[in-house]
């Protein structure tokens, strides 16, 4: 199918229970299903366990969202205009800091060879910030908004100066064990997906383009990659079902004190390219705030190699919904989104806003 998906697994979770739906492989050449279970890489969507986690540590008085980048991590955002000590961490959180973007510095990830080459490569935090101070800040920090992965690489990095842990040790502490979810990871370096899993297809632009996809060539299998590029802005792995009992958990109350909750909550307005893709939309303390046919949900998406991930929640928890699909081609233009892509769009807005419904399969 022209930029379309191999398949797509879905869970709906509601007071009245939970249902899930498939179509299409999860391998194309056995043709089997998505697994039921299957564990995929949530991409972006790990930024909200890890704002989650910092907003925590904002309850607990260990630090202010107002607490600068330098006062935690000094002399790390510097150079070429780049300066840690203009910028807050709630900037970081709601991608107002103009810290420019280092996954943009790194060509292997957009080309087909190269990903084949280094995606077994282990990057470290720091030397992905190394590569975002080669350029100058995008505005002054606050004066506008643009979606930098720096911002989180940098929040994770605060979590460890204020604990002393690793942000995956903290979130796997204050998130993951206490809401049982046991099919959630964060895998540091290790390669593969733990079973059951779809395999995870990728194009890229320009390799053996035809007539039918003009900017992209063929699928290849990219489930095998070392994350750590990722990082705290997109390294985790997951299951529907626990995705869906960590957005109702977080927009329920069960994760966040009041305030800090609501401070996850208060929005930002963002760019052009957002809001062609999904207008209306508003940014928050990682999660973001969409119009739907029956008023909003929160949701934070997440792409990364081999895996699309779109999900909703209502805004009391009510009632959740989480769409994986085992493909991540790049959009064929900025502010474009491939028709899988809208199409998880609209099963989002039509399982919020539809009836309630029982547990099925």
């Amino acid at each position: 199918m022209k930029f379309g998906a191999p398949g797509v697994l879905v869970g709906l979770d509601g007071k009245n229970g939970d249902v899930k739906v498939r179509s299409g492989v999860g391998n194309r050449i056995t043709r089997m299903p998505v697994p039921w279970e299957a564990k995929f890489r949530i991409g972006s969507f790990t930024k909200t366990f890890v704002a989650a986690t910092l907003l925590q540590l904002v309850g607990e008085g260990r630090l202010s969202l107002d607490d600068t980048v330098d006062h935690w991590l000094p002399g790390l955002v510097a150079g070429n205009g780049n300066d840690g000590a203009k910028i807050t961490v709630r900037q970081l959180l709601q991608h107002t800091s103009g810290l420019p973007d280092y996954t943009h510095f790194m060509p292997w990830l957009g080309d087909k060879e190269k990903f084949l080459t280094e995606r077994a490569t282990t990057m470290t935090p720091r030397e992905a910030m190394a590569l975002a101070m080669k350029s100058a800040p995008l505005f002054e920090p606050g004066a506008s908004w643009s979606y930098s992965n720096t911002n989180y690489l940098l929040a994770g990095m605060i979590i460890g100066a204020v604990t002393g842990n690793s942000w995956r040790d903290e979130v796997t502490r204050r998130i993951i064990k206490p809401l049982k979810l046991d099919n959630t990871s964060i895998p540091g370096t290790k390669t593969t997906l733990p079973a059951p899993h779809a395999v995870g297809y990728q194009r890229f632009p320009g390799d053996g383009a035809t007539a039918e996809d003009p900017k992209f060539g063929a699928e290849i299998d990219a489930t095998v990659m070392n994350p750590s590029w990722a990082n705290a802005a997109g390294e985790m792995i997951s299951t529907v079902d626990d995705t869906n009992r960590f957005l109702r958990a977080l927009l329920g109350g069960k994760v966040l004190k009041p305030a800090q909750l609501a401070q996850m909550r208060t929005t930002v307005d963002t760019d052009d390219v957002f809001r062609k893709i999904l207008p209306g939309v508003r940014y928050g303390l990682g999660i973001m705030y969409v119009p739907n046919s029956c008023g909003g949900a929160w949701t934070h998406g997440g792409d990364i190699h081999g895996f699309k991930t779109r999900n909703g929640v209502t805004s009391d928890g009510s009632r959740s919904v989480v769409v994986s699909i085992n493909t991540d081609s790049p959009k064929p233009d900025p502010g474009v989104n491939l028709p899988a892509t809208d199409l998880a769009y609209d099963l989002v807005n039509h399982a919020l806003c539809g009836p309630d419904t029982a547990s099925a399969r």
